[in-house]
Parts: structure tokens; C-alpha cells; sequence
């Protein structure tokens, strides 16, 4: 037998897109935990203040009844998912693409372009969903207690779970379309009408008596986040149906996604 009969075993030494997926992830999930203080901070700071001045203040003022208290904090709860999402993705991608250019050492992962966006997305769903669960305990530590509709559980999940998707696609959509000199200009534009029109603070039947306000906010995607997430925790009070809402997510997250990855694979082979 001579040298050339021997043929040694070939190996791929690359990972595969799988593995560079994980760990790209796992990394980003780390990083979270790491900090995980600072991103309490961020995500409920502002839900906090809101719980209180509008459910504690106001009612103490005789403004507000106590059954209030119960309606707002499933739209809270749906707000703070929903714009963790969006937050997690636009903020950074923005930078990313410009300043920092830290997109580009993603962009050299061996895994297709339109998983890194992809990546970004699961990531910002995870950090949502983790911001709506801290909401429960602060909300029932401002409020001395939080509804809970053990029935509505698997509603809960879904319907955050599909919001979440929902905020991460805006995000995406926002962060490969906003340059760094429009940022303050366009998330004062966007973000205000979002947080204000999405039935977060009302239930959306209550406008009846506004029809041209309640044709706006059935507009935007968070009134079916919150419609689903107080449908889920008090079903008493008049909602959305549960299926209207999540078809709408379904529908409103396919159509950011894919409107945010075309954006996502021009920007990056640009």
C-alpha cells in the first residue's frame, strides 16, 4: 500500500448555521443577564411610574375607582412587552449600522444574513417576555394586588409571545430605515401615537362614543396586544374577541418581519 491509497477522514472545521446561531444568541442572552439590573431599569421604570400615578394618585384623589387599577395593568403589561421588543431591536440596530459597525462582525458569522436579523428578533421576543413577567410582581407590589385569570393562562402566553414578535418586527422595520440624524425626530413621532392609540390605558369598546379615535387605534397593533392581554387576565371587562386579536398579530408580525429583512439584507450588502 503506498501513500496515495491512504485517503485521511475530511472534516468541516466551520460550524454549522445552527451552532453560530446559538451561540451568537446564547451570547446576547448573556450579556442581558449580566446586566440584568440595568435592563430592570429600563423596562420598568416608566410602566411603574405610570401604575402609580395613574391607579395610586389618581385614585387616592377620588378620580379613578378601584376597579381601574385592574384594567390598566394588563395594558401596562402588554406596553412593556411590546416596546422592549421594539426597543431591543431598533435602538442598537441603528447604531450598529452606522457608528459602532459591530453589524459587521455579525455579518462574518458562517450563517445566512437573514438569520442574523432573525437572531436579533428571538432575542428581542425573549427580552420582552421576560419584561412582562417582572410587570406581574411590580404591579401587585404597587398595587397591592394584580388580576390573574388561571384560565386565560395559554391566551397570556400566546398573545405576548405574538406581540412581542410584533414590537421586534416595528423595531427592525425602524432600525434599517431611521438614519442616526432622525432618531429623536422619528421615535417622538412614532413612539408617542404608538403608546397613546394602543388601548393600553382604556379598553378599546369604551370609545364608542369616539368612533373616529377608536378607527385610529384599531390601526395600530398594540390595541390587540392589550385587548388580548386583558381578555386573558380579566375577562369581564369588554373586549376585542381573543381570535380577532391574535389573527391580527399573526398577520401584523409576518408583514413587519419580512417588510424589516429586506430592509435588514439591503442595508447589510450595502
Amino acid at each position: 500500500m503506498t501513500d496515495l491509497d491512504v485517503r485521511l477522514p475530511v472534516t468541516d472545521a466551520r460550524p454549522s448555521a445552527a451552532k453560530a446561531f446559538r451561540a451568537i444568541l446564547w451570547r446576547d442572552i448573556f450579556v442581558t443577564g449580566k446586566e440584568f439590573w440595568v435592563f430592570l431599569a429600563q423596562v420598568a421604570l416608566q410602566p411603574l411610574f405610570m401604575l402609580f400615578v395613574f391607579a395610586k394618585v389618581l385614585n387616592a384623589g377620588g378620580y379613578v375607582s378601584d376597579d381601574y387599577a385592574h384594567l390598566l395593568l394588563p395594558g401596562i403589561v402588554a406596553l412593556t412587552a411590546f416596546l422592549t421588543a421594539l426597543q431591543t431591536v431598533s435602538f442598537p440596530l441603528i447604531m450598529e449600522f452606522s457608528f459602532t459597525r459591530e453589524i459587521e462582525d455579525r455579518l462574518l458569522a458562517p450563517l445566512p444574513t437573514y438569520l442574523v436579523a432573525l437572531e436579533k428578533l428571538l432575542l428581542a421576543v425573549i427580552r420582552a417576555l421576560a419584561s412582562a413577567v417582572v410587570m406581574f410582581p411590580i404591579g401587585a407590589l404597587v398595587l397591592g394586588s394584580a388580576p390573574w385569570h388561571a384560565d386565560g393562562v395559554p391566551l397570556l402566553i400566546a398573545s405576548l409571545v405574538l406581540g412581542s414578535w410584533v414590537g421586534a418586527g416595528i423595531g427592525l422595520v425602524l432600525g434599517t430605515m431611521v438614519p442616526p440624524s432622525k432618531i429623536s425626530v422619528i421615535f417622538a413621532v412614532i413612539l408617542t401615537p404608538l403608546m397613546f392609540t394602543g388601548a393600553t390605558q382604556y379598553p378599546w369598546q369604551s370609545l364608542d362614543s369616539m368612533r373616529w379615535f377608536q378607527v385610529v387605534t384599531a390601526l395600530n397593533p398594540l390595541t390587540y396586544l392589550s385587548e388580548a392581554v386583558r381578555a386573558a387576565v380579566v375577562p369581564e371587562v369588554p373586549h376585542i374577541p381573543a381570535w380577532v386579536c391574535l389573527l391580527v398579530l399573526v398577520g401584523s408580525g409576518v408583514a413587519f418581519t419580512g417588510i424589516g429583512i429586506k430592509g435588514f439584507m439591503r442595508r447589510a450588502v450595502s
